[in-house]
């Protein structure tokens, strides 16, 4: 990063630079109030950057969660609310650095190809009200919501066949003792999920997320510190980490990690990270992210034993198939009574295992809706709109794109929409909707 500029004093004049032969010299620096071409926003000067490649997000006057940005086409205006422009960037305390002195030129056989411009970092936009003042902490840091006992709740029939499948390896194979000693463990397994370290290293191994660097952090924290603030939670209470992608996304890990990538980190305004950031923390708040894992790793064995099972009957069809259809018929049969005998006579158990992935892809969908009710109460919801537009922008010019390339587009079915763990955009927007109505 170059150095800046020296400031000119009072009647001193500027000292002329030396006169290079080559290339002429790089253009001087904008300072703060100078003004600084960028894209431009129909209607909103000055207004903080879209996303690479997408249209402006519908703005929803009335909301202050944090200054206006780009104007949403066709979005209704509500009666007596209005809309604040943030300042321009810079301006707004973030000047923009001075770009570095033109390098000498080099013989014209060592000339080496100049690296591009590199991006325009993100605007630090956002509305920080407890910068450097007291912040309440509220007196639960954490908690279950109805959507993560109903997650626990569907994962219990999956748990106990996972029981089952554990403790009789263990008995058949290790003896009673150990048997015992290795299915008790299995169980107290679980809390491995709250278990800081082990998280880190799930997170770092299995989602490949890392610590961030320190001009990652000095980026990131004073937007979480800000949005842990507005919800009365202490920001050391999770840990921040970074996955390497070029998309915008966040997620909820266990107990105490909360990751962003570098997209979501270096290329969208503070406003829209910290409204990503809240709906994160929605999700550790209300207990999803470690009821989705703690269900999960309680399933696991019973998942693995039906997959194997599965696996058993494939084999079975196929050496069957080699000797006769009389043979694969007759092993078709076998293990369909097998499958109707199991069902009819655990039905207990079946039943809802059966039914176990339509509920917990119902219970991910009032997750994800709960979620951004919290970053809408702590005031992002416009902010949050923008993003969840900018996602229906994507998969609107991703499917323009298969059907330009000649692609037939099928329309998700009933199932498809059942075993959807999201809800669609439209349905999100619409939630946020008495948000984006109220005067804040």
């Amino acid at each position: 990063m170059p150095e800046p500029a020296e400031p000119l004093y009072p009647g001193a004049p500027a000292p002329a630079p030396p006169q290079y032969p080559g290339p002429p010299a790089a253009p001087p620096p904008q300072y703060p109030g100078a003004a600084v071409p960028g894209p431009a926003y129909p209607g909103a000067p000055g207004l903080p950057p879209q996303y690479p490649g997408t249209p402006a997000a519908p703005p929803y006057p009335g909301t202050s969660d944090t200054p206006a940005g780009p104007a949403y086409p066709g979005a209704p205006q509500y009666p007596g609310t209005t809309a604040t422009a943030p300042p321009p960037y810079p301006g707004g305390g973030h000047p923009a650095p001075a770009p570095a002195p033109a390098p000498a030129p080099e013989p014209p056989h060592a000339a080496a190809p100049q690296p591009g411009p590199e991006p325009d970092p993100a605007p630090d936009d956002l509305d920080y009200r407890h910068r450097g003042g007291r912040v309440i902490v509220a007196d639960h840091q954490r908690g279950a919501d109805a959507t993560a006992i109903g997650r626990l709740a569907v994962q219990v029939p999956g748990a106990l066949v996972s029981l089952a499948v554990v403790s009789s390896i263990a008995l058949g194979i290790l003896g009673t003792v150990m048997g015992w000693i290795v299915t008790l463990a299995w169980l107290a397994s679980g809390a491995l999920v709250f278990h800081r370290p082990s998280e880190l290293a799930f997170a770092r191994h299995v989602l490949k997320l890392r610590a961030p660097t320190a001009e990652e952090r000095a980026r990131l924290e004073p937007v979480w510190r800000e949005v842990t603030a507005r919800a009365g939670i202490e920001a050391h209470t999770y840990e921040l980490m970074v996955e390497n992608s070029d998309e915008l996304n966040a997620v909820a890990v266990a107990g105490h990690v909360v990751g962003v990538t570098t997209y979501a980190l270096n290329r969208i305004p503070s406003s829209n990270l910290a409204a990503v950031l809240a709906h994160e923390l929605g999700h550790h708040t209300g207990g999803h992210a470690w009821a989705g894992l703690l269900g999960y790793w309680y399933s696991l064995p019973g998942r693995i034993a039906w997959a194997v099972m599965r696996g058993l009957a494939r084999v079975a069809i196929a050496v069957a198939s080699v000797f006769s259809l009389a043979a694969a018929g007759f092993v078709y049969l076998f293990i369909g009574m097998a499958v109707v005998a199991g069902f009819l006579g655990a039905w207990y158990i079946t039943v809802p295992l059966v039914a176990a992935p339509y509920l917990l892809a119902y219970m991910g969908r009032r997750g994800e809706l709960r979620a951004d009710q919290q970053a809408a109460e702590l005031g992002f919801a416009r902010r949050l709109a923008e993003v969840i537009h900018h996602f229906r922008t994507e998969e609107e010019a991703a499917k323009a794109a298969a059907v330009a390339q000649g692609q037939k587009l099928k329309a998700p079915g009933t199932l498809d929409r059942l075993l959807s763990t999201h809800p669609d955009h439209e349905t999100r927007l619409s939630a946020l909707e008495p948000y984006l109505r109220l005067k804040r």
